[in-house]
């Protein structure tokens, strides 16, 4: 389906339904004027949503749901609609599929939910400050465009977010390959999750952005809290100079209280932190993400 250059939407008070369907759209067109108004005109060629009761809206006793159980609002019809062709200019239609699905759970969902049943969502809250207050002289029109911006900026850092990953495949698999002793050694950070949690890479180290070197956990599945190794109990949380004679190890700085994560000075100690790990600590199992 392709998008026209007029959209139409409700006009009044505006929540985060509408200003992230506006944002969608205007991302895959950048070209369309939005009107909003309190009743859809007839014989109109553009595209309606979060009014009128058609495809786009989810007002009527018929609305859509989930087959999880959330209803669908406007901005889940129209990513369903419209999400996978936004993600293949970035993906392949394989990946593409899998993150639209991906997207709709993590990011829509709760934001569909809070506009159906007002159970609250913070990005919701704040797309309604945008609102002009009862007292305001603000045109709500003019406060729309400005929500609509705000979301879009949002909106386009998750996905080149997404894109982003995939860009890391070469680079984190190229290391993976060159991997000694499970430890993976990064040149860059880069998005590594998707490509090393199910390979045999139990630690991946990469350079900090506040200098040095971090050293990472590998978990052992995507959707588990679980690592296949926690850096020593001891560690955890400890001062830099603490930490440098518990382990022996000269630039050893921090220790996440989670044990998931070390930062040292150099390449060198960062790598010297997980092979300490693997021959004092026992490795995890998934039997403990059930505890």
């Amino acid at each position: 389906m392709k998008i026209p250059n007029q959209v139409i939407t409700h006009a009044g008070k505006f929540h985060a339904d509408d200003v992230f369907s506006t944002a969608l759209l205007q991302i895959i067109n950048p070209n369309i004027t939005v009107t909003r108004v309190f009743s859809v005109p007839e014989d109109t060629d553009a595209l309606i949503y979060d009014i009128g009761w058609g495809k786009f809206d989810h007002h009527q006793k018929d609305a859509e749901i989930r087959e999880n159980g959330v209803p669908f609002a406007a901005f889940g019809l129209l990513w369903r609609e419209f999400g996978k062709q936004v993600l293949e200019q970035g993906c392949t239609p394989e990946q593409a599929e899998q993150e639209q699905q991906r997207f709709d759970e993590n990011f829509i969902q709760p934001l569909d939910l809070e506009d159906n049943t007002g159970c609250g969502h913070p990005l919701a809250d704040a797309i309604g400050l945008f609102n002009p207050s009862w007292d305001s002289s603000e045109n709500p029109d003019d406060c729309f465009v400005e929500a609509v911006q705000f979301a879009k900026t949002i909106l386009q850092h998750k996905i080149d977010s997404i894109f982003s990953i995939y860009r890391a495949k070469l680079l984190v698999e190229s290391a993976l390959k060159e991997a000694q002793n499970h430890i993976v050694i990064l040149s860059r950070f880069a998005p590594w999750r998707l490509y090393l949690v199910g390979s045999d890479a139990e630690f991946v180290v990469y350079p900090s952005q506040r200098g040095g070197y971090n050293a990472q956990t590998v978990p052992i599945l995507n959707d588990s809290n679980i690592s296949k190794f926690d850096f020593p109990e001891e560690w955890a949380g400890k001062p830099d100079q603490e930490l440098k004679q518990l382990s022996g190890i000269s630039t050893l700085r921090f220790c996440h209280n989670n044990r998931f994560l070390v930062a040292t000075e150099t390449l060198e100690d960062a790598v010297k932190a997980c092979l300490w790990t693997q021959k004092h600590e026992q490795p995890n199992s998934i039997e403990q993400d059930s505890i």
